[in-house]
């Protein structure tokens, strides 16, 4: 394994950036800033932001490498040139007080994505939805906090998913129908209290590793299928939010973090915070990440 190095890769101060991901066809990372609504794109060096004036979970691409956006008010198929939106599905039109988080796409191309209560004393509101092609939206599971932690293994037959709430901290595991998209009943896979993070967003790399941002501290986490520790990579930034795997032979390590939420006095430690960095030297690669089959 090479020495690790980190580098600063779009010079911007995200306030909670997550959603990261490699799109293979195009050469080019994505990712979100949730709070404002920001969407960037970084390809050949140059930063594209688009501004969608509400809180933006998470995305995907679909097969013509159009965004797919999971905003506040619904989730949304974009057209970049023109900014128009088509409705694809309101999933939470029941709950005006939740926004969506982490998403991620299964390998036969369906949306994922969770939700969580916006502000105030944290509710179990949470719920993670699985968006088909055809555009029908399905809760799949109910009564989470913080959803958070959607991967999928390389084979695409198990599931991962966390709650990053302080008082839950889990990372589970699934059983994943590839035919239906239908996951089986969920089993602890990893609890992160035997580390300094709390779980936030992850990928898994080509062996089946589960890479997990370990949020508030200061690390990656990369978990064996079979639940154990294989390494920690310490970051630059207290709050990383979600790892992706890209890059021209995808293995170089994408990672979001939070400007906000600091530990006072840690500022000067972190000047990268809120960016987007790159992990190079972990010496594994990941799969490519699917487009939306809709």
């Amino acid at each position: 394994m090479a020495r690790i190095e980190v580098e600063k890769v779009a010079d911007v101060r995200c306030a909670v950036g997550e959603g990261v991901f490699w799109d293979e066809a195009t050469q080019s990372v994505w990712f979100v800033d949730i709070t404002p609504g920001h969407l960037y794109r970084l390809k050949d060096g140059t930063l594209d932001r688009w501004e969608f004036g509400e809180p933006l979970g998470c995305l995907a691409l679909d097969v013509h490498g159009r965004p797919v956006l999971a905003l506040k008010s619904g989730i949304v198929r974009v057209d970049l040139a023109t900014g128009a939106r088509t409705p694809v599905a309101n999933p939470e039109a029941d709950r005006p007080h939740n926004r969506f988080n982490d998403g991620t796409v299964d390998r036969q191309g369906r949306f994922w994505a969770g939700s969580m209560k916006m502000g105030g004393d944290p509710e179990r509101t949470g719920a993670f939805y699985r968006l088909d092609a055809d555009g029908r939206a399905t809760r799949v599971m109910d009564g989470y906090f913080t959803t958070n932690g959607l991967a999928f293994s390389p084979d695409g037959r198990t599931l991962y998913l966390s709650d990053s709430n302080a008082d839950v901290r889990m990372v589970w595991a699934a059983d994943y129908d590839p035919a239906t998209g239908t996951p089986g009943p969920l089993r602890p896979f990893f609890d992160t209290r035997i580390v300094h993070g709390r779980p936030d967003g992850a990928v898994c790399d080509d062996d089946g590793c589960y890479w997990m941002a370990g949020i508030g501290g200061w690390q990656l986490v990369r978990i064996t299928p079979a639940g154990v520790i294989d390494r920690i990579v310490e970051v630059p930034v207290e709050r990383p939010s979600r790892p992706a795997f890209g890059g021209k032979d995808r293995d170089v390590l994408y990672v979001t973090s939070l400007s906000v939420g600091l530990t006072p006095g840690t500022e000067d430690r972190q000047p990268f915070t809120g960016s987007l960095i790159a992990v190079h030297g972990t010496g594994v690669k990941g799969p490519a990440q699917p487009r939306f089959a809709g």
